[in-house]
Order: structure tokens, then C-alpha cells, then sequence
């Protein structure tokens, strides 16, 4: 079976060997989105239209044209073929932008020359990157008192300690401590935690972990169930006391956890721009920008690259 043609859909998986030989054809009449995985190769992407693919072309010539001015020759990032196939290798964010094929040809030996522009719009892409929020109630000391804020630093010490060997860190948001009134037990003390889980290759740099065997979303997976099972122990020990429970504990039931997305700074998850690659990180356009681990692109008229992030 032949190599899949897609005309303006999505590159996805770039990496993949099945999708290596994945062919892109231009157009006319529309500018073709192309996907690309961050430090992945590209697809081929052709220097003909659909309807041209299967012609007979005599003496053509193809030229290519980047947001850095003529690609002329090849280099480690980019490769042109004889028969004008562009191919990047190992793609950067800095390479998005608009890209445009100049093809001269005869359609017969007798005939006058065509020339057909081509005109592709090429985006940098990565996987969200995500992390866990996990909100929890203890039952606390007197709000002023100094051994909630040492509980505190216990507790967050315990749950850095169950996750550090994931790659993973724990960071604390918020702590606050309040007065409840409850229906029987009068007035008590707790203390609203809410924590996130991370890992850390992502959490400290700027550009996608890189490594083959890194799988941040199962070193996660495993981090929020050590931190479960954490908490869950903390109910069985309490139900086997037959002493008095002591003053700071663990409210049974108030475990609660999200799934957080976020792109990288410069990236952004836009599917009405982008709906062929709709859940993923896409490089921010010119005309906008991303300055955080957030995941919208948002507006900003100064900026005149693709993955700007700041204003």
C-alpha cells in the first residue's frame, strides 16, 4: 500500500517508523498546516499538488523559500531531494513559520512553461506537559500554634520523600488554617493543604525531556497512587487506636486530585486555530505569546516570532 498523502490534515507521531514515509502535498488555492513533534523529524513534504502528484513533469525546477530567506543548501536540520522534497530533521521551535515552494515546469516538451507557488505554514508541536494538584484536610492544633507549621514541614517532607525516586517533586501551594463549625463537635481547627505532583525533568527546564525511555505521564501515575496509598494508611492507622486521636490528623474523605494541563513558555492549546492538533502544545504565532506554564497563547502585538514568551 502506498505511503499516506494528506493535504491539509495534521503530522503527528513524527517519530514513529511507520510514519516515516508520510507524504505531505501542497496547494494552490490554501496554505497547508504542517505538524511537527519538537526534536523530531519531519514528513516529507512535497513540492506538487495532489492533482500533480501522479504528472509527468518535464525539467522542473523547485525552490524553496523559509522564514531565514532561500533554502539553497542542505544542512543537519534540513534536507531538500532532488526531486524537491523537504525534510526536516530534528525540528526546533525556531523553525515554525511560513514556507513557500516556487515549481517551474513543462507540462510536454512542446508546451510553455508553469509555475505553481506552493505555500505551507509549518508549527512546532510538544505533548502537554501535566501535573497532579491534590487538595487535603487535617484536623489541626490551635490556629497560632507552632505545631501546625512544623506538621506542615513534616508532612511535605514525607510526601517528597515517597515520590523523589519517580523523578517527581511535591510543591506546596496553599496552607491554611481555619475554624470549622461542625454539627455536633462544635468549633474544630483544620488545615486546607493543597499540593501539586510534578515531575521534575519538566518542572526545571524549558524544553521537552528528550530522552527515548521517558515516560513522565507512568512516573506520575505511580507518584499519585504512593501519595493515595499515603493517605489511605493514615485512615486504617487511625481506625486502630484505642487511644485518644491525636491533635493533628488526617480528615478521612477529603483527598481530593486533578490533572492539570500545561504547555511549555511559548506554547500554546488553541483547537478553533488549530483543529487538526487540537490537545496539543502548539508554538504561540506571531502576534502572541505564552510566559508561563499555562496553555493559551494569549494576545500581544509586539511579538513578531512563532514561540515568543514574553511580550
Amino acid at each position: 500500500r502506498p505511503p499516506a498523502v494528506q493535504s491539509s490534515r495534521r503530522f503527528l507521531e513524527s517519530a514513529n517508523t511507520k510514519h516515516n514515509d508520510l507524504k505531505i502535498v501542497g496547494s494552490t488555492t490554501f496554505p497547508v498546516k504542517i505538524y511537527v513533534k519538537l526534536n523530531h523529524n519531519s514528513p516529507r513534504i512535497l513540492c506538487v499538488t495532489n492533482r500533480l502528484r501522479n504528472s509527468e513533469l518535464i525539467d522542473p525546477v523547485f525552490q524553496w523559500h523559509g522564514p531565514g530567506g532561500d533554502i539553497v543548501a542542505e544542512n543537519s536540520s534540513v534536507k531538500i531531494t532532488p526531486t524537491g522534497t523537504l525534510i526536516f530533521r530534528h525540528f526546533k521551535y525556531d523553525l515554525s513559520g511560513i514556507y513557500t515552494c516556487s515549481l517551474v515546469f513543462k507540462p510536454t516538451a512542446e508546451q510553455a512553461e508553469k509555475n505553481y507557488l506552493l505555500k505551507y505554514v509549518i508549527y512546532a508541536y510538544s505533548d502537554p506537559n501535566f501535573y497532579y494538584e491534590f487538595t487535603a484536610r487535617y484536623h489541626a492544633a490551635p490556629c497560632n500554634s507552632i505545631y501546625n507549621i512544623s506538621f506542615e514541614k513534616k508532612l511535605l517532607q514525607i510526601l517528597s520523600k515517597l515520590v523523589i525516586e519517580l523523578s517527581c517533586e511535591v510543591t506546596l501551594l496553599k496552607s491554611e488554617c481555619h475554624h470549622v463549625k461542625m454539627q455536633k463537635a462544635g468549633l474544630q481547627n483544620e488545615i486546607f493543604f493543597t499540593f501539586t505532583v510534578s515531575s521534575l525533568d519538566t518542572e526545571k527546564t524549558s524544553n521537552p525531556c528528550q530522552q527515548q525511555n521517558c515516560d513522565t505521564a507512568k512516573r506520575l501515575k505511580k507518584a499519585k497512587d504512593l501519595i493515595e496509598r499515603f493517605f489511605n494508611q493514615q485512615v486504617e492507622v487511625l481506625g486502630k487506636r484505642s487511644e485518644p486521636l491525636p491533635e493533628i490528623y488526617y480528615i478521612e474523605g477529603t483527598l481530593q486530585m486533578v490533572w492539570v494541563n500545561r504547555c511549555y513558555p511559548g506554547y500554546g492549546i488553541n483547537a478553533l486555530i488549530h483543529p487538526d492538533c487540537p490537545d496539543c502544545c502548539v508554538v504561540c504565532s506571531p502576534g502572541s505569546y505564552n510566559p508561563h506554564d499555562g496553555v493559551h497563547c494569549l494576545q500581544c502585538n509586539h511579538t513578531l516570532i512563532y514561540g515568543a514568551a514574553k511580550c
